[in-house]
């Protein structure tokens, strides 16, 4: 698939796959979205009642029953929150308060069965009870005030099958703390259930799952500093996605709230996440703030053991939470200030740090007012997505270094591919000089070798035989004799440079080819018994014309002085060599005689040819015959002394 396919399917797959999306949120959410069929309850009668203790809700619960202080109220209802009586430390028993709201729904828009009763927030520490009709209908919390009661919407369906004709809500309190109730919508189910998914998915599904991502590239960081322990920028990372998950475990969390290690830690966490940031920025901005970083460590420290449950200095923690968090949401604002001024034209990644961090504390504030009834108990808790924020922040950090190692590999694989070229370039240069060298030495050996050898063999052979004529002491066919055989020396001169691949068989074939002409001239015949023999690695061209002209010269004493009729010529292989014989059937002649005597040169020029290769010649000589053997060595002249140093 060409790299114009692959966009192209890539195009086409994007919307497909927002389609896709698109359809799965219309199933999630239901495919009845009709609000208009529901009835939103905004006003209601409300008193409070004090009671001796905490108690289960009854069975049954008339309105009638309860005292008539009913006070018209609109919703959402949220009394204020008196912060430092919710904290003090308990020296007295504090008295129980049940908050009673009635709601008398009316005739609904339209009518369709199941029933259900949605409202978007209902705070309290007690329990919550719903009668409908004077019959419990819903209960919840009967352990206490859950970790994420005040971000999990009212939703029950209504069993009885007939619209209600009044509602009455039982939320039971201490005295110490307030309730807090949005409006309630009362319709059919299909009509109020994507109201209901929408506000569940985006309080705590998706604050949830951004909190999971956040702490998985926090692993992911994780594994990559422990390859790479000098970047701690990776580290960091990882205690930014570990310490935000702590954070925010209690908003997803349906464990009931008690003063203990799990509440320690969500709120603890806050503090750690904030220090860290500040660290982070420190190296952002590369200024050290030291006086600033030990407050921020001692205030870290000091809370986290002020607040730690097995010596517990300050009492009832949760109790005390939301003034904790103003202690947090100060020392954010503070890692902001400090952040911004520290790098201001100095520092592009650490100003969009600081700013995150300023947002995050925005969100923490808006979250701390929503608790503590000081707006709208119907909006939204924005504290979830301060994840998502720092996620975005430090992850915006992480693409951008990712994008600027990606160019800077690019480039330096260009810079590379452009040396590599130039040094390429520079090879084939070198190269062709060399080869250029190397052949004008080739040229100037061969032609050395052939002039030493024109020198030796048939120049010398013309020379004699020019004088010889000029003096008129040499008959015609003494010429045509010397002609021939400086033809046959030409021949072999020219046949030594054909490669034969250290093939000794193939040369004594191109001998074979040349000499067998003149030995059917001379009616001599030739019995060819040759062996396989191993390869001769050293047998070059001009080593190759030292064979021939050792053996040639044997031939041709063989065609002037024994008056034979036939020739063998055979090979033979040993440990550590080759041998070539070639055997006459003429009358022999004495090979120490003449040497000694001088007359024969040609003897002589064979022994020191064999010589030059490494080898041996050997005559052996009778009435019956001469027997001429060469043994040349396996190894080129010189090989064996080289290795045994």
């Amino acid at each position: 698939m060409g790299s114009r396919t692959a966009s192209l399917f890539t195009y086409l797959l994007l919307p497909l796959s927002l389609a896709l999306l698109a359809a799965a949120g219309a199933a999630y959410l239901g495919a009845d979205n009709r609000p208009s069929a529901s009835l939103r309850l905004e006003q209601a009668d409300w008193q409070n009642v004090t009671v001796p203790a905490f108690s289960d809700a009854p069975q049954m619960q008339d309105a009638a029953a309860l005292p008539r202080n009913w006070q018209r109220v609109e919703l959402p209802l949220a009394p204020p929150v008196a912060l430092l009586r919710q904290a003090r430390p308990p020296g007295e028993r504090p008295a129980v308060i049940v908050t009673w709201l009635r709601l008398r729904p009316g005739t609904l828009p339209l009518t369709a069965h199941p029933l259900a009763l949605y409202g978007a927030r209902i705070k309290t520490d007690g329990t919550i009870a719903v009668y409908i009709d004077g019959q419990l209908a819903y209960r919840d919390q009967q352990d206490g005030l859950r970790w994420n009661s005040s971000r999990t919407p009212l939703w029950f369906t209504l069993d009885s099958g007939k619209e209600p004709r009044e509602i009455l809500l039982r939320l039971e309190h201490s005295e110490r703390s307030r309730v807090a109730a949005s409006s309630f919508w009362l319709g059919p189910v299909d009509a109020l259930r994507p109201r209901y998914l929408v506000r569940q998915w985006l309080q705590q599904e998706l604050p949830s799952m951004l909190s999971a991502a956040f702490l998985a590239v926090g692993l992911f960081a994780l594994f990559v500093w422990l390859r790479r322990r000098d970047e701690t920028g990776y580290l960091l990372f990882f205690c930014l996605g570990a310490t935000a998950f702590f954070r925010t475990l209690h908003f997803y969390s349906s464990l009931p709230i008690r003063n203990d290690w799990f509440a320690w830690l969500t709120v603890n966490s806050l503090f750690w996440l904030v220090l860290v940031v500040h660290i982070f920025l420190l190296q952002l901005h590369g200024r050290p703030q030291r006086a600033f970083t030990g407050f921020l460590v001692a205030l870290t420290v000091s809370v986290a053991l002020l607040t730690q449950p097995l010596l517990p200095l300050l009492h009832n923690t949760p109790k005390v939470t939301p003034l904790i968090y103003v202690v947090a949401a100060l020392m954010g604002a503070a890692v902001c200030a400090a952040g911004i001024a520290a790098s201001w034209r100095r520092s592009g990644e650490g100003m969009p740090v600081a700013c995150g961090i300023g947002i995050c504390v925005l969100l923490g504030i808006s979250d701390w007012l929503l608790q503590n009834n000081f707006v709208s108990p119907e909006g939204w808790y924005l504290g979830a997505y301060t994840n998502a924020i720092c996620f975005a922040t430090f992850g915006s950090l992480m693409y951008r270094r990712y994008l600027s190692a990606i160019e800077e590999a690019e480039q330096l694989n260009a810079s590379l591919a452009h040396r590599l070229r130039a040094r390429e370039a520079e090879l084939e240069e070198s190269h062709r000089r060399l080869r250029d060298i190397e052949l004008r030495q080739t040229i100037s050996e061969e032609r050395q070798r052939l002039m030493q050898d024109m020198h030796d063999g048939f120049g010398s052979s013309l020379i004699g035989a020019i004088r010889s004529v000029e003096h008129g002491r040499i008959t015609d066919a003494q010429v045509s004799r010397i002609l021939k055989d400086c033809l046959d020396d030409l021949k072999l001169t020219i046949d030594s440079m054909e490669p034969v691949e250290s093939d000794l068989l193939l040369l004594l074939a191109t001998l074979r080819f040349r000499l067998e002409p003149r030995l059917e001239g001379s009616n001599i015949g030739l019995r060819w018994e040759v062996q396989e023999v191993p390869a001769l690695p050293w047998l070059d061209p001009s080593r190759a014309l030292h064979v021939l002209r050792i053996l040639q010269e044997c031939v041709a004493n063989i065609l002037r002085h024994t008056r034979a009729t036939e020739i063998r010529v055979r090979t033979a292989a040993s440990s550590d060599g080759v041998q070539v014989s070639i055997e006459d059937n003429g009358q022999g002649f004495d090979p120490d005689r003449a040497l000694a005597a001088g007359s024969g040169r040609g003897l002589q020029n064979q022994r020191r040819r064999a010589a030059v290769l490494g080898g041996t010649v050997r005559w052996e000589s009778g009435p019956e015959g001469t027997r001429f053997t060469l043994w040349l060595p396996l190894c080129a002249p010189g090989q064996k002394a080289a290795e045994a140093a």
